[in-house]
């Protein structure tokens, strides 16, 4: 894995991390492109070699792992692994979701914890970086052995979290249903009613919005990307990928824009509609997807559409492409075949979607690209936002935090495009994401002392 990482500090870091880690490629790839990008601002602040800022920000303040015994309705007794990786604390507590997944393991949740870091610093919230979750998988399970799991996954993880500590929310895996039950697990173990978990339901302290928030905040980047250069999504095409929450929110906030959405995917292949995904057949994709069925009910109940088993949708013709799934679904060749169907915007609704190799290729060919640590922001800034609620105990209407989601992911897109034309390259959302996230949390880091 290359990486062009200039300065002396950024490249000792690098190669220690890179030998200490050789086994985790994904954490290594996350923290690789950051180093890489962040040289020209580290080599103006000496501050940060003096106090091992880098050497601690590519370690995680605590890692948490722990054994998840649950009983199926059989009565047969599973073990699963868990985890919670608390990665910085530096500007606020730790937040970031949970991950229900047989590919949850320390690599993954360490990248995504490290990408969480930077992520919750744009977001401009007082909110630190973490990540967890576990290996158990939820698909095929009974309601009653989902939450006997969660019952137990939280019984352990309850004592490592807290209102003013750790905040998870969902992430793959874990939806509301998961999250009720792993809160009401915690207020029975602890005899305290906090805001302890976000994506809770409305009835106890949740917020609206926030089920909508990454598609949303996705959309609402991508426009001002497009605005930067004088554009608008009215009359583009979109290519997006999955179907779950974050590809269907991104698709209702396209229609309302005026864009044309032509492909939804999973795992078992993509759908493409030439005629578009309007809002009726948007609702349907909803209702199936609520019953775990696959992408290719669409096309039984709108047979013009075309089903594509076992394929992504990167060879669809279009001017911009939304990768909503999960990481490591752009490889190079797919960023060729995008290049050549001349699409002109790519934004990251997953984590981390893009493989490096493809970023490097897209920013060469002049392909507009969004980082998810910036363009699917969204969700966690609605996610800070809940925790406010829950301070405050109160709640705010749907426009109030449609409004502020709308505001802080265009402040979001400012500080990356004016940090990127003061550091790097104009335009560079990559790097311009990286540094503006990079330079807050150091800061606070050096302010705070080797700790």
């Amino acid at each position: 894995m290359e990486f062009k990482i200039t300065n002396d500090y950024c490249k000792r870091v690098w190669q220690d991390v890179s030998a200490r880690y050789a086994d985790q490629g994904h954490f290594l790839q996350a923290v690789g492109l950051v180093l890489e990008t962040i040289s020209p601002v580290v080599a103006k602040m000496p501050e940060l070699e003096k106090y091992a800022v880098l050497e601690r920000l590519v370690e995680p303040e605590r890692v948490i792992m722990f054994r998840v015994p649950w009983t199926d309705d059989k009565g047969k007794p599973h073990v699963n692994r868990g985890f919670r990786v608390q990665f910085n604390s530096a500007i606020g507590p730790y937040k970031g979701g949970l991950r229900f997944s047989p590919e949850v393991g320390l690599d993954v949740l360490k990248f995504l914890g490290f990408e969480q870091i930077l992520k919750n610093s744009l977001t401009t919230l007082p909110m630190g970086g973490g990540k967890g979750g576990s290996d158990f998988d939820p698909h095929g399970k009974s309601d009653a052995e989902v939450m006997r799991f969660c019952q137990s996954f939280m019984t352990e993880l309850q004592r490592h979290i807290g209102a003013d500590t750790d905040v998870p929310a969902g992430d793959k895996g874990v939806g509301g249903r998961e999250v009720a039950w792993m809160f009401g697990q915690y207020k029975r173990l602890r005899n305290e009613y906090t805001g302890v978990l976000t994506g809770k339901g409305l009835e106890f302290g949740g917020s609206l919005v926030r089920p909508e928030a990454t598609g949303y905040g996705l959309i609402y980047f991508a426009d001002c990307m497009l605005k930067q250069v004088g554009d608008t999504l009215e009359g583009k095409t979109a290519i997006v990928s999955g179907d779950g929450n974050v590809a269907q929110f991104a698709t209702e906030k396209l229609i309302q824009l005026g864009a044309k959405v032509l492909t939804l995917s999973d795992s078992s292949g993509y759908i493409y509609d030439e005629e578009g995904i309007d809002q009726k057949k948007l609702e349907y994709v909803k209702k199936f997807r609520a019953k775990k069925e696959k992408i290719d009910a669409y096309v039984k109940k709108y047979p013009k559409a075309k089903f594509y088993k076992g394929q992504k949708p990167w060879g669809v013709k279009a001017d911009l492409a939304f990768p909503c799934a999960t990481q490591d679904e752009i490889y190079l060749e797919d960023a060729k075949k995008m290049v050549e169907n001349k699409v002109k915007l790519v934004a990251e609704g997953a984590n981390m979607p893009t493989r490096a190799e493809a970023i490097e290729f897209f920013q060469k060919k002049g392909v507009k690209f969004a980082p998810g640590k910036a363009s699917n922001a969204g969700g966690v800034a609605v996610s800070g936002l809940e925790m406010s609620q829950n301070s405050e105990r109160l709640s705010w209407s749907f426009e109030e935090v449609d409004a502020k989601l709308k505001e802080i992911m265009t402040n979001i897109h400012d500080n990356a495009w004016n940090t990127a034309k003061k550091y790097a390259t104009e335009g560079d959302y990559v790097a311009g994401a990286n540094i503006a996230g990079f330079v807050k949390v150091a800061k606070a880091m050096v302010a705070q002392g080797l700790v």
